[in-house]
């Protein structure tokens, strides 16, 4: 990358210097792989970084990625689509945000999306696992994982520089109390740690999936290796190539190439002044209070259960471990849908808690919800959508689409309950 585009994306040399937890993730464009880099034949030349056309928002840069085969599972697509990538840049390179280029500010640093989408895909990520990020950065990848981990996963991560978690922690807060995305899925909220991720101490507990976020070189490899349980999956760029490691046994691994990457190497571990090395506890595994897992279980309650006057749940209805984005009923996130007025009629909130119903605003012709958090009140919402669609076809323009609501958040205000236990439930978001 030259000088002037480092300036341009907010890099503070020509040189792509950074130390642990501030990798500057790229893929290897083609005239650089041609150049003495020794690419794996396993490795798919159509996999090369930059290819990727620049989005005017999220939605379109995933599009993209998912047409340049960088993404191609459901959950994947799901959780980036739900997390906006301009959230996680400084205000004023937010500009940039949606094109297929990594981006650093002094210690604040964001991988290029391919990268990211390699990463999500490789990790084969499912709810209730276990996910150590070593080089956690803004927290971006971090909380992509928790969409898909759910509530009863671990998400840990370990950041060398401490104002970088400070700025990732703002950037949770942020998205837990703003986002419409957190009311959609079930969350296992990240915790971040300081400290070299070379100073684990050996005694640690493993992980099911891990991904380091710099360089490793071969002299590291058995250590990082040793971070994982057996049939866990490890991610890192090891001398140049993004790699997939799975431990197959206590000592055995499979090992597969998957594109050519350039990161900065990690930061080496510092010594006390009595000489004796540093270390770096991780986050605490910490049992749930049985307030926090009511809270979870009515959540839960509330977002699988339909309006069919039943009561009967849709979907995925049990209340048990590994939920999470993989079965959450209220929303899915697929290839964007095409933008329509919504029409929303008054109808009947029925939901079941501890086997008793509560109803509100009752009214005996209920709408199901789709998986687009619109209702939809049969042959009378579908002759609007047909007069609409007509509409857009003699203007040639669409029409605006209206806000979705937020049905659990609906559900949640009409319960029979003190004001202060609605906003526990709802994490004191306020809109």
């Amino acid at each position: 990358m030259t000088q002037q585009a480092n300036s341009t994306f907010g890099l503070s040399s020509p040189h792509w210097h950074c130390s642990q937890g501030q990798a500057t993730g790229t893929a290897l464009p083609p005239n650089v792989l041609n150049k003495g880099s020794e690419v794996s034949p396993s490795l798919s030349p159509v996999k090369m970084g930059g290819a990727v056309s620049a989005g005017e928002d999220n939605d379109e840069l995933i599009d993209n990625l998912k047409e340049a085969h960088y993404i191609h599972s459901d959950l994947v697509e799901r959780a980036f689509r739900a997390i906006d990538r301009a959230d996680y840049y400084l205000e004023e390179y937010r500009d940039s945000a949606y094109k297929d280029l990594a981006w650093r500010h002094g210690n604040i640093h964001l991988s290029a999306p391919c990268i990211y989408s390699e990463v999500m895909e490789a990790l084969d990520l499912h709810p209730g696992l276990s996910f150590l990020n070593l080089g956690s950065g803004t927290g971006y990848l971090s909380t992509m994982v928790g969409l898909i981990l759910g509530p009863f996963g671990v998400n840990h991560g370990v950041e060398l520089y401490a104002d970088v978690i400070e700025y990732a922690y703002q950037k949770l807060d942020y998205f837990i109390k703003t986002s419409e995305s957190f009311d959609k899925f079930e969350f296992c909220e990240p915790s971040f740690v300081a400290g070299n991720c070379l100073e684990i101490p050996p005694e640690s507990r493993q992980y099911d999936r891990v991904y380091c976020g710099a360089g490793v070189q071969r002299d590291h490899e058995e250590y990082m290796k040793n971070l994982l349980k057996v049939g866990g999956i490890l991610v890192l760029p090891l001398e140049e190539k993004l790699t997939k490691i799975r431990r197959t046994g206590q000592s055995s691994w499979e090992t597969k190439k998957i594109i050519a990457v350039s990161f900065a190497p990690l930061a080496l571990p510092q010594h006390n002044t009595n000489g004796e090395p540093k270390t770096v506890p991780l986050p605490t595994f910490e049992v749930r209070t049985l307030q926090e897992l009511a809270r979870i279980a009515i959540r839960h309650t509330l977002r699988v259960t339909t309006d069919n006057g039943g009561g009967q749940p849709r979907g995925q209805g049990s209340f048990g471990g590994g939920r999470g984005l993989g079965v959450s009923g209220l929303h899915k996130f697929g290839p964007r849908f095409k933008r329509r007025r919504v029409h929303h009629r008054r109808h009947c909130t029925s939901v079941v808690l501890a086997h008793k119903r509560v109803v509100s605003n009752a009214d005996p012709t209920p709408a199901p919800l789709d998986n687009n958090n619109n209702n939809h009140g049969g042959q009378e919402d579908g002759q609007r959508r047909e007069e609409e669609e007509e509409a857009e076809k003699e203007t040639g323009e669409q029409l605006p689409a209206e806000p979705p609501i937020n049905i659990l958040r609906e559900r949640i205000l009409v319960l029979p309950l003190p004001e202060p236990l609605k906003m526990y439930l709802l994490y004191c978001r306020e809109k």
